[in-house]
């Protein structure tokens, strides 16, 4: 079910998004309710399933892991054992940082964040002598133009009246 969102709510949510180590007093005077009802609040978000975590987001360049790479995969095989496994192996390759299952041409879509075209090729190595795949291809990104954790939030009736 998808909670419904007041306007106490989608400023709490937006203050967080930008910066989730605010202070409950911070977030108090950011939107007019007390400490212990923004405090409250989160709670609720939390045990819905709005706030999923609250992370540090880390420079990848900084870190040594500045090749992004997009891989592009077509399967043949379509079944739970198939998909179990490709899950499997994702799931223990901290490189990838997403994953998703698509609909179109490309069955599924791989964001990887490696150090060098090398440390690229053994995970791919490991991928195709471990699943049966039709296509892999990869991309790698020359620049990042835009990159962005914070998502468009419903405007509250204050944004609405200015």
């Amino acid at each position: 079910m998808i909670r419904k969102l007041d306007d106490f709510d989608i400023k709490i949510l937006d203050l967080l998004q930008h910066d989730a180590t605010a202070t409950m007093a911070e977030l108090s005077e950011k939107t007019g309710l007390s400490a212990n009802a923004c405090w409250r609040r989160i709670r609720l978000l939390e045990a819905d399933g709005v706030i999923k975590n609250r992370v540090t987001l880390l420079d990848p360049q900084k870190i040594g892991l500045g090749i992004t790479v997009f891989v592009c995969i077509r399967c043949a095989e379509h079944s739970q054992d198939w998909l179990d496994n490709f899950l499997q192996i994702v799931n223990e390759s901290p490189e990838v940082i997403e994953f998703y299952r698509l609909a179109g041409d490309i069955d599924y879509l791989l964001k990887l964040q490696v150090a060098s075209i090398s440390e690229y090729d053994r995970l791919y190595k490991k991928l195709v002598s471990r699943v049966k795949l039709t296509d892999v291809s990869a991309i790698f990104s020359m620049e990042e133009l835009k990159h962005s954790t914070i998502l468009p939030l419903p405007e509250t009736s204050d944004k609405a009246k200015a």
